[in-house]
C-alpha cells in the first residue's frame, strides 16, 4: 500500500459537532431512502399478482419479486455490516462477509466490477465498517459504471485500506468530498452525505488519517489508515 506517499493525508480538521440523535436520524433516513426502491417493488408486485390471472404475467411478476427481494437482502446485509455493529462477528470481521455484502449491493446492475484484494483472514469491525462506506462512496461515483478495487493490509501498528474507482465518467459529489475533507459545514450534513461524515470521524476518532485523489482525475482513489489496537 503506497496511497499515502501518493496524495498527502488530510489535516486534521474535523466538522461542526452535530448531536447525535439528529446524525441517527439522517442516517436512518439515507437507509430508508436506499431501502424504499426495492420493498416498493415487492409490494407493487404483490398487488399485481392478487389481480392478475394470466400464466405468463405471473409469472414476470414472480420474477421482478424475487429480483426486488433479493435487492432488498443485499442492502439489508450491507447495511447490517456498514453502519450497524455487525453482531456475530465478535471483535472482527472475515473479509469475506465484507466482499460478499459490496458485491451484492452492485450485483443488481451489472455495471460495477468488483477487484478484491484483501488477504487478511480477519479484519477489525471499525476497518470493516470503513472500508464498506469507501467502496459505497467510489462505486456510486462509476455513473456509467467500471471498475472498483478493493484493498486492505495489516501490518504492525496499521491498517491501510485502498478503494480505487476507474470507469468511462467517475463523479464524486462535492458535498462528499468536502465530508471526507473536513470541510463540510454543519448546515451541509444531510442523509446523503451522513455515510461520509461518519467515515471521517471513525478515521479521526481512532487517531487514523484519511485521504482522496483531488478533483478532475480520471480515476477515483481514497486511502484510510487506521492505528490498529494492541
Amino acid at each position: 500500500m503506497r496511497f499515502f506517499s501518493n496524495y498527502p493525508a488530510i489535516p486534521n480538521r474535523m466538522t461542526n459537532p452535530t448531536d447525535s440523535i439528529e446524525f441517527a436520524s439522517l442516517l436512518c433516513s439515507r437507509l430508508c431512502h436506499d431501502l424504499l426502491s426495492p420493498v416498493g417493488a415487492l409490494n407493487n408486485g404483490l398487488e399485481l399478482m392478487a389481480d392478475e390471472t394470466d400464466p405468463e404475467m405471473r409469472a414476470r411478476c414472480l420474477e421482478l419479486l424475487t429480483d426486488s427481494a433479493r435487492t432488498s437482502a443485499n442492502k439489508l446485509k450491507f447495511f447490517r455490516l456498514a453502519f450497524g455493529s455487525a453482531g456475530g462477528f465478535g471483535d472482527a470481521v472475515p473479509p469475506h462477509e465484507a466482499r460478499v455484502a459490496i458485491e451484492g449491493m452492485f450485483a443488481t446492475a451489472g455495471r460495477v466490477k468488483v477487484g478484491w484484494m484483501v488477504e487478511e483472514q480477519l479484519l477489525d469491525k471499525l476497518a470493516a465498517k470503513i472500508l464498506l462506506n469507501l467502496a459505497l462512496i467510489a462505486g456510486d461515483a462509476l455513473v456509467r459504471g467500471g471498475q472498483l478495487d478493493i484493498g486492505a493490509e495489516t501490518r504492525p501498528g496499521v491498517t491501510e485500506i485502498v478503494v480505487r474507482a476507474e470507469g468511462p465518467k467517475v463523479v464524486l459529489d462535492p458535498d462528499l468530498r468536502a465530508a471526507l475533507a473536513g470541510t463540510l459545514p454543519v448546515e451541509g450534513l444531510a442523509s446523503r452525505t451522513a455515510a461520509a461524515w461518519m467515515i471521517r470521524q471513525l478515521v479521526l476518532g481512532a487517531k487514523g488519517e484519511i485521504a482522496l485523489s483531488p478533483p478532475g482525475e480520471p480515476v477515483l482513489l481514497f486511502g484510510a489508515s487506521i492505528p490498529t489496537r494492541a
